[in-house]
């Protein structure tokens, strides 16, 4: 065979295999806000990102702990963890992965920018063993911590000095690095093109350390924001998998006969949060005082709120009403607390007139418009319900791109907000939205300042205690604490709604996390 016949026939070989390349196309309500894993703890970049990027200790199907980058971690005291790192694996441009890695990688989660430091907060200390082996020092016992780490993953330290990108993206500021638009992990996917809120792909990586289940070689992801476009383009094949499902589209989808729905309960509460720290309140006709440092009146928005209406009429039932900021599901969740204040417009206008605002008063509100189940709708009933007490709320719905950056600075009085304790441990909503804000990251998410002294020394406890009774009865006191100040407003646990052509195999996790090494697709 000659040199032109050598060359033709790698050609047809490579074009045959391109011409049986596996393409997942999937689209969703918004777009992952950076490829920086570090910089946005909100559930889409943490799962999109967890294709490339890796942590030490991971989930399994069933939300068990497993070994990942570790293979195995063990308390050498109370207050220490070593873990044994996985060996023989490289980040996607070759560089080998070490115990230096993953120091650096700590070191960056709990620095500035990041939004990661309630998974660090509790770290006092981050040793080399060896190349392969770490001691993670806490500052008190964590028998959690496993759990916790499973949300931190790590990035090649050489590749971050040569990029300029040690320190995280700060969506508070704005502020991007190389970080945001590259990506260098050791994880089965690749980062191959990134447009922001245009489209990410993602190609096989074929040096993987591990065998997946998928059979993918590349991800297109694409943001559709508007409904009827992303029903659109799953109900004429223009996309493979969507999510969420349109609460108002899922019959018609279900009736196309090639589409499947996939229906589940999350771990995510939606909530609403208040301004209780200013002494004057921002973006209100209230001068001089702050009506949301008075229990009354957050009663009064509380009790001002037709929780059913929203369920049914909103939500079209795919949501559960609560009165509490944990699922079932999560541990420490405790079913005979989930009971609401009644809703009860007069009682509402009352609290308000004893508190000082007989003819209620103006606040802002923020609110996502492409983040959750119907968000948007949700806030605007919100407000609708509000004006029936003389609240007048001046409604700003705005993406996800902008709003949170802006709720994440604290610029804002009254919010919407929906949170997955990734741990799947009650812990999480203490240390992130409970418990008082820190430098080091306890109350990260805490947006509107709640604090209370006992919730914070509790919060601290639960996290040492290994006593799952006395744990629990922790959990109990400070989220009846919480809901006796009415520190939030719970509204509900969304469902979830995944809707994917039946040539797709998939797993859907409680938490929505959508894992593309579970991904499979049939040949046409």
């Amino acid at each position: 065979m000659n040199f032109k016949q050598t060359l033709l026939s790698a050609a047809l070989v490579l074009a045959c295999g391109l011409s049986q390349a596996v393409t997942l196309r999937v689209s969703n309500l918004g777009d992952v806000q950076s490829m920086d894993p570090h910089s946005l703890n909100e559930t889409l970049q943490l799962s999109f990102t967890y294709s490339v990027y890796e942590p030490l200790v991971s989930r399994d199907k069933t939300m068990k702990i497993v070994p990942l980058l570790a293979t195995k971690w063990t308390q050498t005291s109370p207050t220490v963890w070593r873990f044994e790192l996985r060996k023989g694996v490289k980040f996607h441009d070759g560089t080998p992965f070490t115990a230096d890695d993953v120091i650096f990688s700590y070191k960056r989660a709990s620095g500035d920018g990041s939004d990661m430091k309630g998974y660090t907060n509790s770290i006092k200390a981050v040793r080399k063993v060896d190349d392969h082996a770490v001691d993670i020092e806490t500052d008190a016992p964590n028998p959690i911590l496993p759990d916790v780490l499973s949300n931190v993953y790590i990035l090649s330290k050489k590749w971050c000095e040569d990029n300029k990108a040690q320190t995280p993206v700060d969506r508070r500021k704005g502020i991007e690095n190389a970080a945001s638009f590259k990506a260098n992990g050791t994880g089965p996917f690749r980062l191959k093109e990134r447009q922001p809120s245009v489209r990410t792909v993602l190609v096989k990586n074929f040096n993987y350390w591990d065998k997946v289940e998928s059979n993918l070689d590349e991800i297109i992801f694409t943001p559709i924001g508007n409904d009827a476009t992303r029903v659109a383009a799953l109900l004429s094949g223009e996309t493979d998998v969507m999510e969420p499902v349109p609460l108002q589209d899922i019959e018609r989808i279900k009736s196309a006969g090639n589409i499947t729905v996939l229906q589940g309960p999350e771990l995510r509460t939606i909530f609403l949060g208040m301004d209780q720290k200013r002494d004057e309140l921002q973006f209100s006709s209230v001068k001089g005082k702050n009506p949301f440092k008075d229990k009354r009146v957050r009663q009064a928005f509380f009790q001002a709120i037709d929780i059913e209406t929203i369920k049914t009429r909103v939500m079209r039932g795919a949501a559960t009403p609560t009165a509490e900021m944990l699922a079932p599901g999560v541990r420490g969740f405790q079913a005979d607390m989930n009971k609401r204040l009644p809703y009860d417009t007069e009682a509402a206008k009352k609290l308000l007139a004893d508190a000082g605002y007989p003819n209620g008063f103006e606040v802002g509100m923020n609110c996502p418009n492409d983040r959750y189940v119907n968000d948007a709708a949700i806030c605007q009933a919100v407000a609708a319900n509000l004006a029936r007490i003389g609240v007048k709320v001046n409604l700003q719905t705005e993406t996800k791109v902008s709003y949170f950056p802006k709720i994440l600075r604290r610029d804002t009085s009254f919010y919407l907000l929906g949170w997955t304790p990734s741990t799947v441990d009650s812990h999480d909503v203490m240390s992130s939205i409970l418990a008082t804000p820190t430098e080091k990251g306890q109350g990260q998410f805490n947006l509107g300042w709640y604090s209370n002294p006992r919730v914070d020394e509790l919060t601290l406890k639960v996290q040492s205690e290994t006593d799952e009774k006395k744990r629990n009865e922790m959990i109990r006191e400070a989220f009846k604490i919480v809901q006796d100040e009415v520190g939030y407003i719970p509204l509900h646990q969304q469902a979830l709604a995944w809707g994917f052509t039946n040539k797709v195999s998939l797993v859907q996790l409680p938490d929505n996390r959508m894992f593309f090494k579970w991904v499979s697709l049939k040949a046409k």
